[in-house]
Order: structure tokens, then sequence, then C-alpha cells
């Protein structure tokens, strides 16, 4: 992760800003999202029923904990910013879940910068652009719009 100035962050609208490690999405780590999220569906926590009943073959990660994984992937590939006090989530224009996880698969996340612009002189709106890249697959798991605000002193 590199450390950029906001004229340069700013300058960077258009362009691929990175692309996070790999992270494994095991039975454990879906597990206890269930236990956090309480949806304990089979098709997230049973492998056998999952393999017997559903077209995926295995029991698949929730939507969510793919979104949840945005974290991660983004504060490895995103850029730090000169004088950035503070990021926050400010949510999604679009998120769709495209292909399903299956557990014991690979995920990372691939980001574009689309729209970066101050909304006041301490004020920084960013519109990412994210695909949830799966190991092996050529589909995406997740593609969405996200957008963050960035905070300056």
């Amino acid at each position: 992760m590199s450390l950029v100035t906001r004229d340069a962050y700013l300058g960077m609208v258009g362009k691929e800003l990175g692309v996070s490690a790999w992270h494994s999405v095991d039975q454990q780590r879906i597990n206890v999202f269930a236990d956090a999220t309480e949806d304990h569906q089979f098709i997230h926590i049973d492998p056998e029923r999952a393999a017997r009943e559903t077209p995926f073959g295995a029991t698949v990660a929730h939507g969510f904990l793919t979104a949840s994984l945005l974290s991660v992937f983004s504060y490895e590939a995103l850029p730090k910013i000169e004088g950035a006090t503070m990021g926050v989530n400010y949510g999604f224009d679009r998120l769709r879940f495209v292909s399903p996880v299956k557990a014991g698969s690979r995920l990372r996340g691939r980001f574009t910068l689309t729209e970066a612009k101050m909304r006041s002189p301490t004020e920084l709106l960013s519109r990412t652009s994210v695909s949830v890249e799966i190991d092996g697959e050529s589909k995406p798991a997740l593609v969405a719009d996200w957008l963050g605000l960035l905070y300056f002193a």
C-alpha cells in the first residue's frame, strides 16, 4: 500500500488502484459468520446437505460475508492519502452477488477509482468500482460501486 498526496489521489480517477492478497474462505470462517449474524441456513453450515440438495455441490459463503471482506481487501490494496485523519464507509450505489463462493475458495479484491471529489475542504467522497475475484473462476463473486468518505484536518 502506497502513500499518496490528496491531489495525486484525485488524479487517479479512471485508474486501477490495486489488488489485494488472496484470502481463504473456509468452512470455519463461514460458520463463525453464521454465528455472528444468526444466519444458519443449511446452504452455509451443513456440507453434507448442501452437497446433496443444492446446485452448488458444497456449502457456500454468505453474500454478506463476501461483502464484509471488502474492508480487509481495501486495507491491502488502496493507497493511504497524506493528511487523511479517517475514512468511513458511505455505502453502495450498486452491489451484486454474481457467483457463489464455495467453502474452501480464495478471494481477492480488485479496485478502480471511478470518482473522487472534495465535498468540502475537509471531506473527500470517493466512488470505487470493486470486483471480488474467486481464484480459478472466470466470474467474480461480487461487483459493487462502493462509496467512501475521507476526512482531513
